[in-house]
């Protein structure tokens, strides 16, 4: 049957079937191809799509500006807007949604997102919530894909950090829904929620796949990917402290690829990463704590099978196969 996903919302990967994921993934790869090769694209021509955030970014905006400009999209970027302060979220989304073909959020509630996909009457996508970040676990697979020579099914995914932030919840439903062995390496408080986990064991009751909530390092073995995420979210900034000593013993180094035993395991981080010194936050962190690296060495990092750059820019191709499948012109 084929896939039609023209008008949805994208606010979590568990709205979405195995199908529609793996539709999004080879869209995503065909839409990479053609911009390597150099066809401008017109998928998204005469649309008109407005990106709000709340939190900073980087990757997030450019990768939607970027793919938006790919595809012949106009785009507005909204700063100061009176959501949420003198104007309700319905009110906001209703307004916006008379002047766009789509929405995107990034931000803190994920309430946020689901109230402004609820009332716009135009496709919503999350760039980033509390709870989830849907649209880099799309990078993230779609980079898997080209580095792991196995099927998505396959693959043994670990996952060592914070496992209940938004990155931890999000790897587990993309695993769970693609029939992957899923293993979230952390301390048993930071272990995603218990509601969340027995949700997507029931998907994986469908799809094949399994969870592990673990906290032996040694538990990598095996791993045809090792990831990792900063040990602090935004908007937690002052549990620094806490953190680095919950979440030393899982820090991505070279002790644990080598527990891997697999010499083409690959390194994944959605950044930014706190592998050196060379930033603000990085030489506060080393004038605060006597460390230079938290959640991954450098040596990893920077080691030929590390694939954050390729990751990096696969959030570009993904966001264009998310903003065409629901709101363009296929």
């Amino acid at each position: 049957m084929p896939v039609n996903l023209r008008g949805r919302n994208f606010v979590t990967l568990k709205d979405f079937t195995t199908e529609e994921i793996k539709y999004m993934l080879n869209l995503s790869a065909d839409l990479k191809a053609k911009k390597r090769a150099g066809i401008k694209g017109d998928l998204l021509s005469g649309k008109n799509v407005v990106l709000i955030f709340e939190k900073n970014s980087t990757r997030t905006r450019c990768a939607f500006e970027v793919a938006c400009f790919d595809e012949g999209a106009n785009v507005t970027f909204l700063t100061g807007s009176q959501m949420g302060k003198k104007e309700t979220i319905e009110d906001t989304a209703k307004v916006l949604g008379r002047f766009y073909d789509g929405i995107e959020f990034r931000g803190f509630a994920q309430k946020t997102v689901e109230e402004l996909a609820e009332h716009a009457g135009v496709p919503v996508w999350n760039g980033l919530t509390d709870l989830y970040h849907p649209t880099q676990i799309l990078a993230d697979f779609l980079t898997v894909t080209e580095h792991v020579a196995k099927p998505l099914n396959k693959v043994k995914f670990v996952y060592a950090g914070d496992a209940r932030n938004n990155m931890g919840n999000s790897l587990m439903i993309g695993a769970a829904k693609l029939g992957m062995d899923f293993v979230a390496l952390a301390p048993k408080e930071l272990f995603p929620e218990e509601a969340l986990v027995e949700e997507m064991l029931e998907v994986c009751k469908t799809t094949g796949g399994t969870i592990t909530l673990t906290e032996n390092v040694d538990d990598v073995k095996g791993a045809d990917v090792l990831y990792t995420d900063v040990w602090v979210s935004m908007g937690e900034e002052h549990m620094f402290e806490e953190r680095i000593k919950q979440l030393s013993p899982y820090q991505v180094n070279m002790d644990m690829v080598k527990k891997t035993e697999n010499p083409d395991v690959i390194f994944m981080h959605c950044l930014p990463a706190f592998h050196d010194n060379l930033t603000g936050v990085g030489a506060e962190i080393e004038e605060k704590f006597g460390i230079k690296e938290m959640e991954v060495t450098d040596e990893v990092f920077r080691m030929p099978n590390s694939v954050v750059f390729d990751e990096a820019e696969n959030r570009m191709h993904t966001i264009k196969a998310v903003m065409c499948a629901t709101m363009g012109n296929l």
